[in-house]
């Protein structure tokens, strides 16, 4: 299963990955438009500042996973793919989910009383998210890929820190 990664190294801080979430869950699919919808797009990832490093923190579809454990109304499901996906209009604004997130990244919309999370950008071969990252901080890749790739990144610094 591939799954949305970071590369702290990168991260800026631009929030780019905000906005092009935020779109990609419009119902115009569009910038301009979306500003005007009611209620307004939100966002499924967020980057917040530690110290002086960015971090993108989005949902890590966990196995087990506790939104889903605790959601009573049957709302939060895995789907084929294992990402933990909600059907919206089974959602009773309960909020549990949104308590028992170990990573703060389930949100809560008020307006219709429901919650909402990262679905990975189920319709889509690229999360809107990492395709918005002009720094390549996120990568949506299997962990094997992923590991593989910070093994050559790591292994270049080595030889480059041992030839000077």
């Amino acid at each position: 299963m591939k799954e949305i990664f970071v590369r702290l190294d990168r991260c800026m801080g631009c929030r780019s990955c905000q906005v092009a979430c935020a779109v990609e869950h419009s119902a115009s699919k569009s910038l301009f438009a979306a500003i005007g919808e009611t209620p307004l797009p939100r966002y499924r990832i967020y980057t917040e500042r530690a110290g002086d490093q960015n971090i993108p923190l989005t949902c890590r579809h966990c196995d087990p996973s506790p939104c889903l454990d605790a959601c009573i109304a049957g709302s939060i499901y895995r789907d084929d793919q294992g990402a933990v996906r909600r059907k919206k209009e089974q959602c009773v604004g309960c909020w549990t989910c949104i308590m028992v997130c170990p990573y703060g990244v389930v949100g809560r919309e008020e307006e219709r009383s429901i919650a909402y999370k990262c679905d990975r950008c189920h319709d889509r071969d690229l999360p809107a998210c990492v395709e918005a990252c002009p720094t390549r901080a996120l990568v949506y890749a299997e962990a094997a890929e992923f590991g593989a790739e910070v093994r050559k990144f790591v292994a270049g610094v080595v030889v480059e820190a041992v030839s000077k």
